[in-house]
């Protein structure tokens, strides 16, 4: 029994025991959660990067990209289904958080694999300092999103609307590379506006039920609107997406051809006094068949000189690689050719495949 004369201090008697240190795997998550998050999201990158080296293989690999678009669009819809968007999802229940997270991690997996595949198709098919670059950059940052832990379970797939949008883009994005795959000789334009279109509906059935469509007029109205809006745009906005997966592997322009179709100078510069005709040769690669016409662009100092349609194209080297032809004779050059000069390769719609630039001196 303490002595009854012995007195304690408030600070003393507020006192308690120390709540003992937490132990095992909850302890351990709470301590390095975060660092093992970022870990993960740095393993995820490398994972991609894997996914970059395998695209490499070749076109043929795209049309299992079928797969996980419909595995993915199945799991973005089940998600917002089961949980909720935004201030009205609901992760009370250990149960529920569990399946939030084994979603969101095979949703992950999913858009690194199409994200980081589509990368080295879409680098090859852009050309540098055309707005087509940007499109590539756009999939480079949302590929790199893809593999950031927090940033897509907690912003991308918590908003309905941001995990529709992600979808959609990545979604036009596969099927440029996809239907090309699946139905050789398709027409490039074609094939973007087919992409805008499916994209569309896709989005707009994360977000309304099929019933909804057919119960109330007024939706399938804005449906259609939309839908056609989308294809329009995409017809517009060719310019900027560029051609999967035709591209130019090699170009160059001369003052001289010799018999067998080479030119007999390569150059990248070329004095005004040897200039009497010019000729350029490029070989596109063309994976997905001639589905299109092929241009050749000549423009002097940003202004078009002649738009060659015939290019005398053939075969050339491996399988899906023509050689086009065309030249610029002394009596279509402007009064004065000093300048930067460019040849495009482009689709008969306009959609640029490339670009070959040279510099005639005075």
């Amino acid at each position: 029994m303490p002595d009854p004369g012995v007195g304690y201090s408030g600070d003393e008697a507020a006192q308690t025991p120390a709540d003992p240190p937490k132990r095992g795997i909850r302890a351990f998550a709470a301590k390095y959660g975060k660092m093992l998050w970022w870990l993960h999201s740095f393993y995820a990158l490398g994972l991609g990067i894997s996914v970059v080296v395998f695209a490499q293989k070749g076109f043929a690999h795209a049309r299992w990209l079928t797969i996980t678009l419909a595995v993915a669009f199945l799991l973005v819809l089940l998600l917002f289904r089961l949980f909720g968007s935004g201030a009205k999802r609901s992760l009370d229940r250990t149960r529920d958080k569990l399946r939030f997270y084994v979603m969101t991690y095979v949703l992950k997996n999913l858009y690194q694999g199409m994200l980081f595949f589509l990368l080295p198709f879409y680098w090859r098919s852009a050309t540098l300092d055309t707005p087509n670059q940007w499109f590539v950059v756009v999939l480079g940052v949302c590929a790199f999103l893809s593999t950031l832990d927090v940033i897509f379970d907690q912003v991308l797939m918590r908003w309905k609307v941001a995990a529709s949008l992600f979808y959609f883009l990545t979604l036009f994005a596969c099927l440029n590379l996809v239907l090309p795959a699946l139905l050789p000789n398709i027409r490039s334009l074609v094939t973007l506006v087919a992409a805008a279109v499916i994209s569309s509906l896709a989005f707009w059935l994360m977000h309304i039920r099929v019933r909804e469509i057919v119960a109330r007029p007024a939706i399938a109205v804005v449906l259609v609107v939309w839908t056609l809006g989308a294809a329009i745009g995409s017809f517009f906005a060719r310019s900027v997406v560029p051609p999967v997966a035709m591209y130019v592997e090699y170009g160059a322009v001369g003052p001289q051809l010799l018999d067998d179709g080479r030119l007999a100078i390569e150059a990248t510069s070329l004095h005004v006094s040897l200039i009497e005709e010019l000729h350029v040769v490029t070989d596109v690669v063309i994976p997905g068949g001639k589905g299109d016409r092929l241009v050749h662009v000549w423009a002097h100092e940003g202004s078009i000189v002649q738009r060659s349609t015939d290019v005398d194209a053939s075969a050339h080297g491996p399988t899906g690689t023509i050689r086009l032809r065309s030249q610029l004779d002394a009596a279509d050059l402007p009064a004065d050719p000093v300048g930067d000069w460019e040849v495009d390769v482009t689709t008969q719609d306009g959609q640029l495949i490339g670009r070959v630039g040279f510099v005639v001196i005075d």
